[in-house]
C-alpha cells in the first residue's frame, strides 16, 4: 500500500524540526533534493539554505495549525516527528493524557488538516513513533502508551488513504542521542543517521522503518511476523469489502 516516495524536488514538512532527530531530518531532506522544507516548531529556528521556511507550529494549538496550512501552499512529504517524553510510573493519568495530546492527538490534527494538500498531490506521511510502541519502556508507560496508540493510527490511515495515492510509514527508532534521553547511561543512535535511514527507508517503500542498530535487530522478524501478517490480512478484508477510501 506503500508507493517508494524520494524527497527529490519535493515540498516537505517536518514537525518538531528546531532540535534532535526533527532538525536531522530537515538536513536530510536538503541532501535529498527537496525544493523546500518546511521546519515547523513552536520556536522555529531560521535556516541559511533558502529553500527552508520556518514555520511556527505547536501541533496542540488549532489555530496554529490552521494557520500553518493557509501558509503551505502545496504538500508531498509531511513528516510527524513533534513529541514529548516524560518519566512517569502510571500514578497520575494526568500524564497519560498529556502524552496522548502530543503524541497521538497533535499528530492526528496535523495529518488531518494537511490531508487536503496530501491528497492532491498523492503524497506521504511519515510518522516518527518508537519502539516503546512495540515494547514498552516501563520508566516511560505513558510515552509508550501514546506511541503505541499513534502505531496503530498510522497502520489505521495506511489503509484508508490507500484509495487517495497517499502512502504512509511508521518510524520506529530505539534510543536517540538528543536532549530528551541525553542524560540517559545507554546505548544511543546519532540522530543524523536516524533521519538518513528514515530517508533512505521511505525511498524504499518500507512500511515500518527500523532506523538504527537497536530497532533494526527488530526488521526482519517484523516484516515476516505475526503482527504485520495480521495487519496485511485486515487490511485485504477491509479493501475487499469497499470499506477503504
Amino acid at each position: 500500500m506503500t508507493t517508494p516516495t524520494t524527497l527529490a524536488n519535493k515540498t516537505v514538512l517536518v514537525t518538531g524540526a528546531n532540535r534532535g532527530l526533527g532538525q536531522a531530518l530537515v538536513e536530510e531532506a536538503l541532501d535529498a533534493g527537496a525544493a523546500r522544507v518546511y521546519a515547523a516548531a513552536r520556536q522555529p529556528i531560521i535556516h541559511s539554505d533558502p529553500r527552508v521556511r520556518p514555520l511556527r507550529l505547536d501541533i496542540t494549538d488549532a489555530t496554529q495549525i490552521a494557520a500553518a496550512v493557509d501558509l503551505v501552499d502545496s504538500l508531498d512529504v509531511l513528516v510527524n516527528n513533534a513529541g514529548v517524553s516524560l518519566l512517569d510510573d502510571l500514578s497520575d493519568p494526568d500524564a497519560i493524557e498529556a502524552h496522548l495530546a502530543v503524541n497521538l492527538f497533535g499528530t492526528f490534527r496535523v495529518i488531518s488538516a494537511f490531508l487536503p494538500r496530501l491528497t492532491s498531490s498523492r503524497g506521504a506521511i511519515v510518522n516518527v513513533l518508537s519502539l516503546a510502541a512495540l515494547a514498552t519502556v516501563p520508566i516511560t508507560p505513558a510515552y509508550a502508551i501514546s506511541k503505541a496508540a499513534a502505531f496503530s493510527m498510522t497502520q489505521s490511515l495506511r489503509v484508508l488513504l490507500a484509495g487517495k495515492g497517499i502512502s504512509v510509514y511508521a518510524a520506529l527508532p530505539g534510543p536517540i542521542d538528543t536532549d530528551m534521553i541525553r542524560d540517559w547511561d545507554i546505548p544511543k543512535a546519532n540522530p543524523s543517521a536516524v533521519a538518513r535511514a528514515i530517508v533512505d527507508g521511505v525511498a524504499e517503500g518500507q512500511e515500518e522503518i527500523f532506523p538504527d542498530p537497536m530497532s533494526g535487530a527488530v526488521a526482519d522478524s517484523w516484516a515476516a511476523g505475526t503482527i504485520k501478517t495480521l495487519e496485511r490480512q485486515n487490511a485485504a478484508a477491509v479493501q475487499a469489502m469497499g470499506m477503504a477510501s
